[in-house]
Formats: C-alpha cells, structure tokens, sequence
C-alpha cells in the first residue's frame, strides 16, 4: 500500500471524546462517552466495521483518559490472514465496570443497537475470559467466512468475572483504584485508498487545520465518507452537496474521484444511491432474508439503498457545475464521461440514465402544475431528502427542498449540458429534450409559490409569545406579516407551517426573483422565535406557527428540529455569495444580500469551535443563547457525528474579505 502521512486527531463534544488514527491501512475513531452509562465504540472506514461496548449504569459518573496515544495494530488470525486496527491504553475513574453489550462486525450493527438495543439474528458472541481472568476477547470470522474481528479489552490492574449471559464485570484490584485498561479492536475488512494531499485540496483552500485533516481522514480515492463514526462510508447527498461546496479548491482528481462515486452506484433507471450496505452488512441482510452462501450473488455484495428523492436531482447541477463551471472540469470533461464502469458502460451513458429519470419524474407536474403532480416521497416511506429523520419532514410528503429547487435545477442543469453539447455521444435519437426550457419555466415559476405561507402580524405574535413562553426564551415581536415558505406540503397539498433554512439551496443553484431573495431572507434572519438565528448559529427549523403535536417534533432536542447544523450555516454562506455575483438584481436585493452576510458570518465565526462536527443545539443563559452539545437533549436515538464531510467546506466558503466582522480567531471558522 503507498505510504500516506499519519493523521491524528482529537474532537472533544459534550460527554464524548473522539480520537482519530489513519497510519497505513488503518483509519479508525475511538469513541470514549463519558457520563453515567459510559460507553467504548472503535469504527473503522475499511468496511464500515467496527465494535462496541456498553455499560451498565453507573452510580457515579464516569470519565475517561488516553494513556498513550492510539496504536496502529496489524496481526495474522487462525488462518494466517491479515487483521489491521488500533490499541489504546485506557483509564477510568471508577473501581468497578460492568459490560452489558460487546459486539464486533459492522458499523451499521453498532448503529442500530444505540438506537433502540436491538441484536442481529446472526453474529452476536458471548466474550472468553483469558489470560488468568484478565482479558475478555470478542472474536470471530465474517459471517460469510471472510477475515472477521477482534475485540479484546484487558484489565491491567485488576481482574474479570462473568456478569450474566453475556456481560462482564471488571473490578481494579485495590478498591478504590482507578481502571487501567487495554483495549484491542482489529477488521479483517479491506482497507480503503486515502487521496493524497497532494490530489485533495489546491493552495486556494482555507487554513483551517481541523476542516482539512477531517476531510483528509473522510476522503478516499474509491469514495468519500459521510461521517464518523455513525456514517463511515459512502452516502450519495452528503458527497454530491460537500463536492459542490468544496468545488473551488478541490484539485481535479478529488472532485472526479467523488462524482465517479456517485455515478458507480447509480441504479439501472438512474437513481442516485442514498447509502450503500458492505462489509458484513450485506451478509447480514441476506442471510435474514434467508439466501444461502451458495446463491450466485455473493453475500458481502454492495446492496444500496434508492429510497431517498433529492439526490436523485443533485447529480445533474453538481456535475455541471464541475463539468462546465470549473476550468479544469470544462478540459477533462470528454474523457471523464468515456470512463467505463465495472459493467462495461461509460459514465456519459450513466449520467444520462439519471437525466432520463428526471425528466421521468417531472414530467407530471410540467404537464398539469398542480400540487400533487409535484415529486412525492416514495411510496411507503417518511424520509426522502436530507430531513432524513422519522419527524424530519413533518407530515409532509412533498418536501420543498425537492420541488422548489432540486428538481429545477436539475432540468436547467440539463438544459446546460444538452446546449453546450457535452451529453451529445450518449444521448439516443428518441430522448425527449426540445421543450426542455419550458419545463424548466414551468418548475421553477410554479412550483415555489406552492409552499408560500402568510401569517398575520397579530397571530405571528400571539403564537411567539405562546411559544417563547413554552420553551423558556425571550419573545421578538414583529411589526408585520411574516411570509415564508413551508417544509413540505401534505397529502392533500397543504403546507407544513415549519419554517426551515433550505432556502440555502435555492441560493446555492438557483436564481430567484429579487422579491423572492427579499422576502425569504428576512424569514430566515429573523431573531429566534420569529425566525431562524440565535446567537449559538442558524436554526434549521421552527415551528413557531406550528400546533403543538409539529412543535414537539421539531424541538431543539430532534435531529432535524430547532438545531444548527454546521453546513447548512455554510451552504447559505456560500449560496449569499453567488447570487451577489448576479448582475440582474436591484440595490435593494443586493443589499438585503449583504446583510443576510453580514447577520450570517458573525454567527459561523463565533462557533467555529463546533463547525467541524455534524450538528449541536443550544441552551439561554437568561441573556443569550448559548452552544451546548446535541447528544444529552436529544429525544431521538441520533447523535452528532464528531466528524461531518460536509462540515469540512469551510476550506471554501469563507467570508467576503470587504465584509466588517467583529471575528473571533482571526476571522477563521
């Protein structure tokens, strides 16, 4: 394997503490949580692999210190085949543990017992005590019979004993005596290629240490990583959004590298795959849908997930935007489209695939623009864009983020690449593309109006003050009606009164009208409760307007509620600076635009501390709102990942150097 510089790395979020290794074939993040249920996660980006442990609840909290730093691991198992992983001395302040859970194999396993404590059928193993009582191993092979895992956590100072069917006791030799352990985790999964510096990032790209090495330790040459350590491995939205972001510094191999990602993993109709099941994942699942080993697909084949709807549209503008937006896109073009993939097709071909089925999906709405001919969740599922949560979307089921940009930013993408004659060797003679402009009109001057919502100045503040008083914040009256756009609508086309930050996106590939700019940037600037921003970031959503049942859904305890997630802080950021590139709008626009940056940066810069992780929520201190970490408020089964790919386009999104900012750390995120 090529020699690739060591990266190591530290992220400190409320009760938990991260540590990152990637050393030669190893790239791996030790979770240490802290707290009264204590809790030990190693995952590993070659397979999306991993283990776990959890404990039982402790009378006194918990806390947990590195000894030494984390250790690359590699040794051969029984059969003489190669486990790569890491080693760490640990210390816990308590004379007494105990394991209730062990589990080693893959990441979306560990997943899923955080979630709800759930056990696979398949794969679960009661730990052997060795080594005199000191040392608990977790060991088996793949359940496909590939090279499997170890775990082994070893009592330095103190012994083991059996706590049940499957747990563990461990007690430290003198009472009262800390816990010095050593902890062993090993993947015989196949590492993954990291991207050299040298071809991820140009000399353009920001100093911002934490962002590069994230990005360096979630960025591979066969694909870039979602998130440690919940989301190791590859999902098309959070690749396609951060490449977009992080287009103007990204040196070409990286930005074709994740675009080839994507259009591997596209389906026979052209869909976009949300996420992909591999390593042991995949056995797993067709072992419970009871496929034998014999059966001509192998087990631990990829099988990947269609079932979200707004990346299905992302391909087309983010492609173009590289393609044709960039100079090194605009000279690589021809061949990157003649790259073959596994099956014998060329990228040209796949990508028109996926033209084909949006030009499939919008053609109800085009046709009669009605508001149930708009692009609807697939049937029988909660989730389709990036609210990916149970109560993300509301009621809703057609999202505005889809429908009010995705979908014509797709077809205008399109239209840029049929006109340029970059798709013209893969199109066939019968793809309907002539009235492709007037699609285009149709969407995007239909559509949007959809999701208007108004709400009167007196009810506006009735409900603000209910609802200030409800979760314990000032109330910002207001002195007009508050316009903005829903959500989602429902089955029967009805808004979802949630007010949201995805307007981000229409900022990002759109080109709104200036009274569209106006009025949907003084929603979202508004002080929280009337609108999005507080003092500890941008709120991705408020139900202000909301009956009680949406309210509770939409907290700041819920994944997609009234939290701040760093990259849509950063994608509106970076949609503000293009749309002050557009040479149609009046001085008034413009200046709205300049003051949405200049309410917007001091927000970002002020919690550049967290900008790197996934999301966090925020407590009053009786003056202002203050950051506090999302996992102890959260209500759902969610945590906030340490490391967010998507988090990491700070490197390119950085404030307008004529912009005044009272900045703290040097005006760096």
């Amino acid at each position: 394997m090529t020699a690739f510089a060591t990266l190591r790395h530290s992220v400190v979020e409320g009760q938990a503490t991260s540590l990152f290794l990637r050393e030669g074939p190893v790239a791996a993040q030790l979770l240490l949580t802290n707290g009264r249920q204590p809790r030990l996660i190693v995952a590993f980006a070659a397979g999306n692999s991993g283990a776990g442990l959890w404990f039982e609840p402790s009378a006194i909290d918990v806390h947990w210190r590195l000894l030494a730093p984390l250790q690359r691991v590699t040794k051969l198992d029984a059969a003489g085949r190669e486990l790569h992983g890491i080693e760490a001395e640990l210390e816990a302040d308590a004379d007494s543990l105990v394991i209730a859970q062990g589990l080693v194999g893959s990441v979306r396993v560990l997943r899923d017992h955080q979630f709800d404590r759930r056990l696979p059928a398949f794969g679960v193993l009661a730990p052997d005590i060795q080594a005199g009582a000191t040392l608990a191993v977790w060991a088996r092979d793949r359940l496909d019979g590939a090279a499997g895992y170890q775990l082994g956590l070893k009592a330095l100072d103190g012994n083991l004993s059996r706590h049940g069917a499957d747990g563990i006791r461990i007690e430290s030799t003198v009472k009262g005596q800390p816990l010095r352990l050593r902890l062993r985790v090993l993947t015989g999964d196949e590492p993954l290629t990291p991207l050299s510096a040298e071809r991820l990032l140009t000399p353009q790209a920001a100093d911002l240490p934490n962002a590069r090495i994230g990005l360096e330790f979630l960025a591979f040459e066969e694909k870039w990583l979602a998130g440690s350590w919940r989301f190791h491995t590859y999902f098309g939205r959070d690749t396609l959004m951060s490449l977009r972001m992080l287009l103007p510094v990204l040196q070409p191999q990286a930005s074709e590298a994740a675009l080839a990602a994507v259009i591997q993993r596209l389906s026979p109709q052209g869909l976009v795959a949300h996420e992909e099941d591999i390593g042991e994942f995949p056995v797993l699942t067709r072992l419970n849908a009871g496929v034998a080993a014999t059966d001509a697909v192998p087990l631990a084949q990829a099988i990947f997930d269609y079932k979200m709807v707004d990346d299905d549209f992302m391909l087309l503008p983010v492609a173009a935007a590289y393609l044709l937006g960039t100079e090194p896109g605009r000279s690589r073009a021809a061949a990157f489209l003649a790259r073959p993939c596994a099956d014998g097709s060329r990228f040209g071909q796949r990508l028109v695939r996926n033209a084909m089925a949006v030009l499939a999906a919008a053609a109800p709405f085009a046709a009669a623009p009605e508001a149930t001919n708009l692009v609807r969740l697939r049937a029988g599922e909660i989730v389709g864009d990036w609210r990916d949560s149970a109560d993300g979307l509301g009621t809703g089921v057609y999202a505005y983020s889809v429908n009010a940009v995705w979908v014509p930013a797709a077809l205008a993408a399109l239209l840029a690449l049929r006109d340029c004659g970059l798709l013209a060797a893969w199109l066939t003679p019968s793809a309907a593309l002539d009235d492709l402009a007037q699609r285009v009109e149709v969407w995007s001057t239909r559509a949007p109006p959809l999701f208007a919502m108004s709400v009167s100045a007196a009810t506006a503040n009735a409900s603000i003050a209910s609802y200030a008083a409800e979760i314990g914040v000032p109330a910002v009256p207001v002195d007009e009606a508050i316009n903005y756009s829903a959500l989602a609508l429902d089955e029967a086309g009805q808004g979802v009164a949630v007010m949201h930050s995805d307007f981000g996106f229409a900022l990002l590939f759109g080109a709104p009208e200036p009274a569209v700019l106006e009025r949907e940037l003084a929603s979202l600037l508004r002080p929280f409760p009337a609108g999005l921003r507080t003092d500890a970031g941008l709120l991705v959503a408020n139900a202000v307007f909301a009956n009680a049942a949406l309210r509770e859904q939409f907290g700041a305890d819920r994944y997609h509620g009234a939290v701040v997630w760093s990259w849509q802080q950063a994608m509106l950021a970076a949609g503000l600076a293009r749309q002050l590139e557009r040479f149609d709008l009046p001085p008034a626009t413009r200046n709205a635009l300049r003051q949405a940056q200049s309410q917007l940066w001091p927000l970002i810069l002020a919690t550049h501390a967290v900008a790197e992780g996934e999301l966090w929520s925020w407590g009053h201190d009786g003056q202002r709102f203050v950051v506090e970490a999302f996992g102890p408020k959260c209500k759902t089964a969610d945590e906030s990942n340490a490391l967010q790919l998507w988090s990491t386009v700070y490197l390119a999104v950085q404030p307008p150097a004529d912009l005044a900012l009272d900045a703290p750390n040097g005006g760096q995120p």
